[in-house]
């Protein structure tokens, strides 16, 4: 493996020293979009002679919005830039002189119908773009998520949906690929959006039918998230602050819930150079409380056990990092960027519990015993992050382009959790149970990508080589011993290797009226898990094909029609992997499955996208999505009060309904964005646990959520934003979660020129109806029943200032944990 490692890095290094080349006369600049100022990708850019109009040559922009069109003989030409639902712009004339590299600058486009008066341009700023394979929103919006973090704007988005738990769905599927600017995050999703200060954020894109050139982890599409940079010539600075005032739910918790924190971003542009540094620091604790209930059968010694149950249930949790990346154009073929990332994360959860366990016969409902207890449980994670990534890209003097990039990890994750059963709060230790562990995990990934332009189109192809590991601990210990549990079953190692080598080429071209991107992704797989307690390591070796296409049609102006069809993957984790059991509360188990098989999907979509004039748009979408051997925690029976909770894969799963969306500004002062999303959710076939018999499963229901988003301007320097995010029943394999609403209030004002921003926001708001921020999740089986009640604070107001200096927004690159964060 060493070998290889190096092996693989000098030729990134080779290709890095390559830099020779030979110009010859061409033109190169950027096309972008003129509300948001973002680049846009796809755009075509045709050159003609001016001297007869006659068609030369042209090209597409890559993702950054660049193009670069060459091979072209001395004379004079202008070029048009063009793009659906954009209108099209021409530029002046250049005169082009032999080996002469013209840039001719960045050509703005603006959406079609879009009012634009001599003087004055009238209309609410654009903030939903559709394009071929995404949509794309403007987080500022989203007032409401002002001082949170990324997952306070996701849940706006059209059918994406928040939990009380922090867990996202997408369309109903809780895997999807997280990009950060761009790049690929294969940690888990909430533990990295929760990371990233809304503030920081400028764009949110939705990238539901995603083509072969991205990775084709995640079951529901992949989630885009670009932050804003400084990108004008010069330095920019932007401070964000917020302060929580003492919440006014009071649930009897230990500890009063703090919430305080900030983040600093400085950027440098000037001439080769683009820098970025920053830091941030946050606290974000949640009081809350739970009221459960349980009851388990043991038909062999003919008896029933019933858990009622209620306590706290809070967190406190802080992060703390510090980044910094570097762009260096060495010339106009070549340029190279680097970026590092370190920082920490801690969690701790208190679930202090009150239980009333008592033991009655099946046959005649005589009691048996009594013996109630008090479980003190807490859970603490946390980590620390370091990693870097080098990027190089050349361009040829054909005018083709390759790409080389480097990310490496290292995570140093650990914690424990602590299980206390006491007679009463402060009384006698019945038993202690504790499960300390250490799961250091390294990882990288190399890419190499190359792109030219083809017959009016963009061809595409590239490797990537990917990586990570972990050495994982588990330890066990329990006072005093219990004999029906041995400390070899909840103890031991657990050594787990990824491996995987993909392979694409992708063509994307259009015309006035058709766009299309049609590609094809091969991988080869290797997963290992070696165990301590088992002599034969458990290895999945895959092989695959993932195509996929996506077509865009402009039937009239404004009006789009969309469609695509792609094939995905949701990969274990390497926690869902580990069956070394944690007793994460007193009444279950955590465990997963060594050989747990991945879940395959085929996503489907088609739509219509509706733009108005005003910066108004519409669209609804109808989707499927079929998957094989998804992966489900279910509960089972370990003993009369215990029950384990276990990864395993259910047969089939699919969904299929309808999305829609609105992004309206019926007046000057008024905005309004609604989504909606309404699918039916199905698990059929055999569900099998712990080598049980298997479980005929069948279990569905109509589904729906929706969030809306509305903002009235009180003048030119105040606005009122309000927002509900609101998720309906859902169906789990062994029962269902139950519906969940946050509503939230926000005031803003502007100072100083706009560069002072403070907020007040009223957050969870409830007002004594015992309705937000609240959900029961429930499931059954022949021998169970649980069900708990998530209680979380409501009716908080935090306080949020935001100063920039100047600053004016664009893209930041910064490296983000790749490998540690799914496993924290």
């Amino acid at each position: 493996m060493r070998q290889l490692r190096k092996t693989l890095l000098s030729a990134f290094l080779a290709i890095i020293s390559f830099v020779t080349f030979a110009q010859n006369a061409g033109f190169v600049g950027v096309v972008s979009d003129e509300t948001n100022k973002q680049p846009l990708e796809y755009a075509n850019v045709v050159v003609y002679s001016s001297a007869d109009s006659s068609l030369v040559s042209g090209g597409v922009t890559n993702s950054a919005g660049n193009f670069n069109i060459g091979k072209l003989k001395p004379g004079r030409y202008f070029l048009r830039a063009q793009f659906l639902g954009y209108e099209m712009k021409e530029t002046t004339t250049f005169e082009l002189n032999d080996h002469l590299k013209v840039n001719v600058g960045t050509i703005v486009l603006n959406p079609a119908g879009r009012l634009v008066e001599e003087v004055n341009v009238t209309g609410a700023r654009i903030n939903t773009i559709s394009k071929i394979d995404k949509q794309t929103f403007s987080a500022e919006q989203f007032e409401s998520a002002r001082g949170g973090n990324a997952v306070d704007v996701l849940k706006n988005m059209p059918s994406v949906a928040v939990n009380a738990g922090g867990d996202i769905t997408v369309r109903g599927s809780g895997g999807f690929l997280l990009l950060l600017n761009g790049k690929p995050v294969l940690s888990d999703a909430q533990s990295v959006l929760s990371q990233i200060p809304a503030n920081a954020i400028k764009n949110i894109e939705l990238i539901t039918s995603p083509s072969a050139k991205y990775d084709p982890d995640g079951k529901a599409g992949i989630i885009n998230i670009s932050t804003k940079n400084a990108r004008n010539s010069g330095s920019g600075v932007i401070v964000n602050a917020k302060y929580g005032l003492p919440g006014t739910t009071d649930f009897g918790n230990k500890r009063e819930a703090k919430r305080f924190g900030g983040d600093i971003t400085y950027s440098y542009q000037k001439g080769k150079w683009d820098i970025t540094l920053g830091g941030n620091y946050n606290r974000n604790d949640l009081q809350g409380y739970r009221v459960g209930d349980m009851w388990i059968k043991n038909p062999e010694n003919n008896t029933i056990n019933y858990m009622p149950s209620e306590g706290e249930r809070s967190f406190n949790r802080y992060d703390y990092a510090a980044r910094a990346s570097v762009r260096y154009q060495l010339n106009e073929s070549n340029v190279l960027s680097a970026g590092i990332y370190t920082g920490k994360r801690y969690q701790e959860r208190d679930a202090d519990i009150f239980y009333s366990n008592s033991q009655w016969t099946l046959d005649t409902n005589e009691k048996i015993y009594d013996a109630p207890y008090y479980n003190a449980n807490k859970q603490i994670k946390q980590g620390t992050f370091t990693l870097g990534n080098i990027d190089f890209t050349h361009i040829f003097e054909d005018e083709s382009s390759v790409t080389a990039s480097v990310l490496y990890e290292y995570d140093d994750l650990y914690g424990n959790t602590h299980n206390r059963n006491l007679t009463a709060p402060g009384g006698t230790i019945q038993q202690y149970v504790q499960n300390p562990y250490k799961k250091p995990i390294e990882g990288y990934r190399l890419k190499l990508d190359y792109a030219r332009n083809i017959g009016g189109g963009k061809l595409e192809a590239g490797y990537q080589f990917r990586n990570d590991t972990q050495d994982g601990v588990f330890d066990y210990s329990i006072t005093p011993d219990d004999p029906t549990a041995s400390d070899d079953m909840f103890s031991g190692t657990a050594y787990s290797e990824n491996t995987i080598n993909s392979v694409y080429s992708q063509y994307s071209a259009g015309t006035e009226k058709l766009e299309y991107i049609v590609g094809l992704r091969y991988e080869y797989s290797r997963r290992s898990v070696k165990l301590s307690f088992d002599n034969d390591p458990h290895v999945l070796k895959l092989s695959n094909f993932f195509p996929t296409l996506n077509v865009l049609y402009n039937i009239s102006p404004g009006l789009k029609l969309k469609s695509g069809i792609s094939r995905r993957i949701q990969r274990s984790t390497n926690n869902q992997l580990n069956p070394i059991p944690e007793r994460e509360h007193s009444e279950t188990l955590e465990i997963g499955d060594p050989d747990l098989k991945p879940e395959f999907i085929t996503l489907g979509e088609v739509g219509l996208v509706k733009s108005f004039e005003g910066g108004s748009s519409a669209f609804i979408t109808a989707y499927i999505q079929s998957s094989k051997d998804p992966v489900q925690r279910v509960n089972s029976v370990f003993n009369d009060s215990i029950l384990n909770r276990v990864y395993t894969n259910v047969e089939r799963g699919r969904a299929y309904g309808f999305e829609l969306g609105a992004d309206l500004h019926p007046t000057q002062w008024w905005s309004l964005f609604v989504g909606g999303n309404l699918f039916k959710q199905t698990y059929k076939g055999d569900l099998k646990i712990l080598g049980e018999p298997a479980i005929d499963v069948n279990n569905s229901k109509w589904v729906y959520s929706f969030n809306v988003n509305t903002t009235f301007d009180l003048g030119a320097k105040t606005s009122l934003n309000a927002n509900v995010n609101y998720q309906s029943k859902r169906p789990t394999p062994q029962g269902e979660d139950s519906r969940y609403l946050i509503p939230n209030l926000s005031l803003k004002r502007t100072f100083f020129d706009k560069r002072l921003t403070a907020t007040v926001q009223w957050q969870n708001i409830d007002l004594g109806m015992n309705k937000s921020h609240r959900q029961r999740i429930s499931t059954w089986g022949e021998n169970f029943y649980t069900t708990t009640n998530y209680i979380y604070e409501t009716d908080f107001v935090v306080l949020n200032l935001s100063y920039k200096l100047n600053w004016k927004n664009g893209k930041a690159k910064l490296p983000s944990s790749e490998f540690g964060d799914k496993e924290f």
